[in-house]
């Protein structure tokens, strides 16, 4: 049986480091296509949230985080595949710098043959910035750098320097202006979420896009050549339908939108049918079997939650109802007592796990791993700036990637389960489908326990 395949041209975006200005790039280059009636699928690698907002907005297309860790190779390769056939072109904005990480932005380009663009803030430097990308692309020898987009270039002779300094076999594709108007906002776990300053962004956009087109980054990417992407040898296996007739009560606004569409995605074809609210706004639940309170920025709407008593009562109910709820964390901190936001104000939450939260500056906790539940093992991530004190003894931690030291304490209050860990629903759909369902699930040994407890108290009512 021949492996169906799809040509799309494609571009990878890295940098050297964090902050050089990838997000501001592909997002330019995603409208300037967009906006010439091309459709641009952008993918993010990692588990990032905020990027993939912005992308989005963007390409006007759904953005899909790919990481060869937390999703696996066949995930990715189908993604990749999936939009080859429906693209006229495949950007893929890096993570960090391009070998940070295992795996990196490296890995990913590697194995799929995409060609990497390398962006770089060339502020304070220029012929440096040609030995850098040159050091770049000696550094491994399964990757193809097609060029350099220097960004924040001062003048046109800042340009002509750095050009002038590159070899042969790296071209500078672009230069982009030093100019305010094309960065984008930040706080403090990244970018600002794309729904907060939705017309602002559309400005950056657009001048992004022309900044990108006058600097001739077009021509560039005429002379692409197609990616040849190769659908996985073993289909990816269809959602069983273990959540049919179930309905998911998913939080989502401002305060609670740290959710991968991919996640949306199972839920439903599992047979979920999701039901979304605002424990910001709203003052009662959807019609629901079970909730999902993802991450995002309760910190910075701590006051108005902790205001709605309405809904923290409704949660209640619904948690003293012995319902299922997955809290993550920033679900997790609106679970707890109370939560301490930058300010040092402390607001009262939801109250249905003891504990205090409380955010404690840049310092922070990230990384992948695996979250071990009774249910089964489901890969993730955290990333986080708050604490969590005076929280009972948990049930146990994440599994870190590559480090032997617990990860994040899950815990596990009636049908309750909450945790630092952002969970990637896809890596084991049966162990997510346990989680969200109305029967309780006791592992092998927790059943075993009860049978024994059964049986003794029938022997003593003989």
């Amino acid at each position: 049986m021949t492996t169906p395949t799809a040509r799309c041209p494609a571009l990878f975006i890295a940098a050297p480091a964090s902050g050089q200005g990838k997000t501001t790039v592909t997002a330019g280059l995603a409208r300037l296509l967009r906006n010439q009636g091309k459709v641009v699928r952008v993918f993010k690698t990692g588990p990032d949230y905020l990027d993939p907002q912005i992308l989005a907005q963007a390409s006007g297309q759904p953005v899909d985080q790919l990481d060869l860790w937390m999703a696996g190779e066949a995930y990715c390769r189908q993604r990749f595949y999936d939009a080859a056939c429906e693209a006229d072109l495949i950007l893929v904005e890096g993570a960090m710098g391009l070998f940070d990480g295992e795996p990196s932005s490296a890995d990913l380009a590697a194995l799929f043959d995409i060609p990497m663009a390398i962006v770089m803030d060339v502020k304070g430097m220029a012929q440096t910035a040609a030995a850098l990308v040159s050091g770049l692309a000696s550094f491994r020898d399964d990757i193809h750098i097609a060029g350099l987009i220097a960004n924040a270039c001062g003048s046109a002779r800042h340009r002509e320097l750095i050009e002038d300094a590159l070899p042969p076999t790296i071209p500078l594709l672009a230069a982009m202006p030093r100019d305010p108007a094309l960065s984008l906002p930040e706080r403090h776990l990244g970018l600002v979420q794309a729904a907060e300053i939705r017309e602002d962004l559309e400005a950056r956009f657009e001048a992004g896009a022309k900044a990108l087109e006058a600097a001739g980054l077009l021509d560039a990417l005429a002379a692409l050549s197609p990616v040849t992407f190769t659908a996985p040898q073993e289909q990816l296996a269809a959602a069983k339908p273990l959540l049919n007739g179930h309905t998911i009560g998913v939080a989502r606004d401002a305060a609670f939108s740290f959710v991968y569409q991919a996640n949306l995605d199972l839920l439903e074809q599992m047979g979920a049918t999701l039901r979304f609210f605002s424990p910001l706004t709203d003052s009662h639940l959807p019609e629901c079997d079970a909730l999902w309170l993802p991450g995002g920025y309760p910190e910075l709407h701590a006051q108005t939650l902790a205001n709605n008593g309405a809904m923290r009562s409704a949660i209640d109910a619904f948690y003293s109802a012995d319902k299922p709820i997955l809290a993550e964390c920033g679900g997790l901190l609106y679970c707890l007592e109370t939560l301490t936001d930058y300010d040092d104000i402390t607001h009262t939450m939801l109250g249905l796990l003891p504990g205090q939260g409380a955010m404690r500056g840049r310092r922070g906790c990230q990384g992948m791993q695996t979250a071990e539940l009774p249910e089964g093992p489901v890969r993730g991530h955290a990333h986080h700036r708050s604490m969590a004190e005076g929280t009972p003894e948990p049930i146990g931690h994440g599994r870190r990637q590559r480090h032997p030291a617990p990860g994040e304490a899950i815990y596990r209050q009636k049908r309750l389960t909450a945790t630092y860990l952002h969970l990637f629903f896809p890596n084991n759909p049966d162990a997510v489908a346990r989680l969200f369902s109305s029967t309780p699930f006791l592992s092998t040994q927790a059943h075993a326990e009860q049978q024994l407890l059964s049986e003794a108290f029938t022997h003593a009512t003989q």
